[in-house]
């Protein structure tokens, strides 16, 4: 069985000014991979591996993707490393400018790595810099070349190891996503404004099914839904409503968001994106309920479990709402959640 190589992106953030910001840049990027780790207060972790085959991206695009979504819904500016682990793509974060991203190909590891200075290396400071400096070691290549029994002498036997397994790229460790979230939220920032009261309703169907998906794949349900939609002139409006009881079920999303949505009594406003998110949280097994003597309840629950299996399988868009199939493709390319 061959393996998959991985794809590691590190992402700096740049002025992000307070914790809830920073909660949702995170929560944003679990809708592009569900292994996110934070690493507060400007940076985050993200292994892409099995995104790929969803967003139907390369690497580096989906990576291009990420930043264009901290930039569109929170104006947040970012730099990204790219890499086959998280050392090298922390390494190539801080090599990146402002607003760039630096890609290391599988295979070329060794090439980026050998010119650069020691100090580039993730924990070597300037007195292990300084020591090695006097044995004629300045680069990593150098030390990637220097036997270990070597080094050993040199700094000692643990510091020894980790230095050469870096200076080789080598970094086995995975991403450690964080504890769930204490809120999902689902995004789409759309590519116009829009004025249109029917696509207003397709976005927030849309929204509600994303909802209703990442709260069944991860076995919790919300008790409570916002929805939030911004305008071209960058105000925005929201309302909030509590749901009768604790639900993952996506009919019952929809309906309480559609609900929302009237409320707010859009008309001819010109709306640049959207946000629905679930709050008050909880694992579905601890969820009680009520019992229902139609029959179509019970039908339309079997039915989704039975597109939910069907979404494992065969990826997220293998299923979708028959209202939503004639732009499932705009939607892959604009939705942007968290």
């Amino acid at each position: 069985m061959t393996t998959r190589p991985r794809h590691i992106a590190h992402l700096h953030l740049h002025a992000v000014p307070d914790k809830e910001r920073y909660d949702d840049a995170v929560e944003l990027m679990s809708d592009i991979t569900p292994h996110v780790q934070a690493l507060p207060p400007h940076a985050v972790r993200l292994d892409l591996t099995s995104a790929l085959r969803y967003f139907d991206l390369s690497p580096y695009d989906l990576v291009q993707l990420a930043k264009l979504r901290l930039k569109a819904l929170y104006d947040i500016d970012s730099s990204a490393g790219l890499a086959a682990n998280r050392t090298l793509a922390a390494m190539a974060a801080d090599a990146s400018a402002p607003g760039d991203t630096t890609w290391i190909p599988d295979g070329q590891a060794a090439t980026w790595l050998h010119p650069r200075p020691l100090t580039a290396l993730p924990g070597i400071g300037h007195t292990t810099a300084t020591t090695l400096g006097r044995y004629g070691l300045h680069t990593i290549g150098q030390i990637a070349t220097t036997p270990t029994a070597t080094l050993q002498r040199i700094v000692g036997a643990a510091p020894a190891r980790l230095l050469a397994e870096r200076a080789q790229g080598h970094d086995p460790h995975p991403v450690t996503p964080q504890e769930p979230a204490a809120h999902l939220a689902a995004d789409l920032a759309l590519e116009r404004d829009c004025l249109d009261p029917a696509q207003h309703h397709r976005a927030v169907l849309g929204l509600a099914d994303r909802i209703g998906q990442r709260l069944r794949g991860e076995h919790r349900t919300t008790g409570r839904l916002t929805l939030t939609v911004r305008y071209a002139d960058h105000s925005s409006t929201h309302r909030t409503r509590t749901l009768t009881e604790p639900t993952d079920h996506s009919p019952a999303l929809t309906t309480t968001a559609l609900e929302l949505l009237h409320t707010l009594g859009l008309q001819r406003a010109r709306v640049r994106a959207l946000t629905l998110r679930a709050d008050d949280l909880r694992p579905a097994h601890h969820t009680h309920r009520q019992l229902s003597l139609d029959p179509t309840e019970d039908r339309a629950r079997a039915a989704e479990a039975a597109a939910d299996r069907a979404r494992h399988r065969f990826g997220t868009t293998a299923v979708h709402p028959a209202t939503l199939a004639d732009d499932r493709h705009h939607h892959h390319a604009t939705q942007l959640t968290g």
